[in-house]
């Protein structure tokens, strides 16, 4: 069992580099976006139009496909081998390939209607080229359904590399657009730039699926016993991913109503930057976990292994919250230094620095949030109950609503990005009160008393990233050394902070940090 957490942290640490990577270079992505386009009229219909065919998949298919694919092609695996479950996988494959190409057919047809419900304080110029560029973008969703699908079977059969690696490539192909292509074919070639990105993510997986036996043939034998379970755990599962891309069209919406004086359009563009460097800092963290665990704990469940599954929910929630509440909080400290280093050059300039720093600093509130909903919505799965996460996501996407109303006027895109945490943190409690009474040992005085010690940890460290950067501030070092002193330095000294005070309160996972980190210096 010590040797399998051994090699769980192994994996879950080589992938969160792999995805860090591909991380970085979607932010380089999102910075040449901003350097060329800032927050005016063609950044905001490209954006709009590219979150469109993304929210359409994310809603009826992302999570789904990996939630309710994922466990039965396990059990497939388990206990019928891999002929079975590869026959399983093409079946779903080519249901997934029909159902995305009348997707794309219908959202090409419809693409107008679409762009207004999305946005419907557009500009009229803008909601032109909006529909333009959502046409041309619509075949993406056949492109991920079927890189999705690809995932879910390499991660089942333990190859994680290539699925974490995809989005490397894709990011690379559009910014090598950006640095040779983009001044001569603007914005719009940019479109196709992203195209073949996404077609790429399906393409490079093909030759490990190839090296685990895989070969992928047309398959319509939709009765299929597994076909039978996969749908009936993928409708419930579908409708409870939909909390994600329904919040952030329903923020999109009420963002498409903001006018900042000079800036009238600049409210969606300035939520979507703000909310990608987001996702890309939580999600490092947070998606290395979960796509380690979730085949995991599908076999958990395929073996009747309660008391371990049990277990491998509260290590893995006491690890992510010991690394994601320090993260939280210097986000919110760094906040508007993190996005005038990553942003603020070419026509992107201090006021769209400020207006996405004010949305990241509330987006960032809900990261523990979304982390603890992220893996407990997979516990879940992995049990094949997409109904909890369902009725999760209802009370998440109603409490988006309504703070979106309640705040959008005094706060402006600061209350959209709040509004969309304090959702991901009642999703969170949703989820966690059933699986706290199933377990017992979710919420044990042991875990609560070492919460409170990482939160006293992550306090200190918060007070010395302020002083650090208002001291570095007072210097008023100028350009690209000046920006990175005031990141660099308060978030390295935070970091030793909260890392020595937890490990003078004994809490465990730093103990296993340094365990950890003498087993590698051992080997070299």
């Amino acid at each position: 069992m010590q040797e399998s957490g051994k090699s769980t942290v192994k994996t879950v640490g080589f992938m969160m580099i792999i995805t860090l990577v591909g991380k970085l270079l979607g932010l380089v992505r999102e910075q040449l976006l901003a350097a060329n386009y800032s927050v005016g009229m063609e950044a905001t219909a490209f954006i709009t139009a590219s979150r469109i065919p993304r929210t359409f998949f994310d809603a009826v298919f992302a999570s789904a496909i990996s939630a309710s694919f994922i466990p039965i092609f396990s059990e497939y695996l388990e206990k019928k081998g891999k002929e079975e479950a590869f026959q399983l996988s093409n079946i779903f494959i080519t249901m997934i390939v029909l159902v995305t190409c009348i997707m794309t057919v219908l959202g090409i047809v419809f693409a107008e209607p679409i762009c207004w419900l999305f946005a419907d304080g557009m500009e009229t110029e803008t909601a032109k080229i909006c529909i333009k560029f959502s046409r041309i973008l619509f075949p993406t969703i056949i492109f991920t359904g079927a890189a999705f699908s690809f995932v879910g079977i390499l991660q089942s059969l333990e190859e994680f590399t290539i699925p974490a690696a995809m989005s490397i490539v894709s990011n690379a192909i559009i910014i090598l657009y950006y640095l040779f292509l983009n001044d001569t074919f603007g914005i719009e070639g940019l479109t196709i730039a992203f195209l073949i990105g996404w077609l790429m993510q399906a393409v490079i997986q093909v030759p490990a699926l190839h090296k685990k036996g895989y070969h992928y043939r047309f398959n319509f034998h939709f009765k299929e016993e597994g076909m039978k379970k996969i749908v009936l755990l993928m409708l419930p599962v579908m409708v409870s991913t939909w909390i994600q891309p329904i919040n952030f069209v329903i923020n999109t919406k009420f963002a498409s109503h903001i006018r900042f004086p000079g800036y009238p359009e600049a409210a969606i563009s300035t939520i979507d930057y703000a909310n990608t460097l987001y996702t890309i800092i939580v999600g490092v963290l947070v998606l290395s976990i979960s796509n380690v665990i979730f085949p995991k704990m599908s076999r958990m469940t395929s073996n009747h292994a309660e008391k371990d599954f049990g277990e491998t929910i509260c290590i893995t929630l006491r690890s992510m919250l010991f690394l994601l509440i320090p993260m939280m909080l210097g986000l919110m400290v760094l906040s508007e230094p993190i996005v005038k280093l990553m942003y603020e050059r070419g026509n992107f300039d201090s006021f769209a620095t400020q207006t996405t720093a004010r949305a990241l600093f509330f987006f960032s509130l809900g990261m523990v949030g979304f982390g603890i909903q992220n893996i407990l919505s997979r516990a879940f799965y992995a049990k094949q109950d997409g109904k909890t996460p369902f009725y999760s996501g209802l009370v998440s996407i109603a409490a988006n609503i309504i703070f979106c109303f309640l705040l959008v006027d005094k706060m402006d895109v600061g209350g959209l990005a709040l509004a969309s945490a304090i959702s991901s943190s009642l999703s969170a409690l949703f989820l966690l009160v059933p699986l706290q009474k199933e377990y017992k040992n979710l919420i044990a005085k042991q875990n609560l008393t070492d919460l409170l010690k990482m939160l006293c940890s992550a306090a200190m460290m918060t007070i010395v990233a302020i002083l650090l950067k208002n001291s570095i501030l007072s210097y008023q070092i100028s350009g690209i050394i000046g920006n990175l002193l005031v990141v660099v330095i308060p978030a390295a000294a935070g970091v030793i902070v909260y890392f020595i005070l937890c490990y003078i309160l004994a809490v465990p996972e730093s103990r296993q940090v340094i365990d950890i980190s003498k087993s590698i210096l051992k080997k070299h």
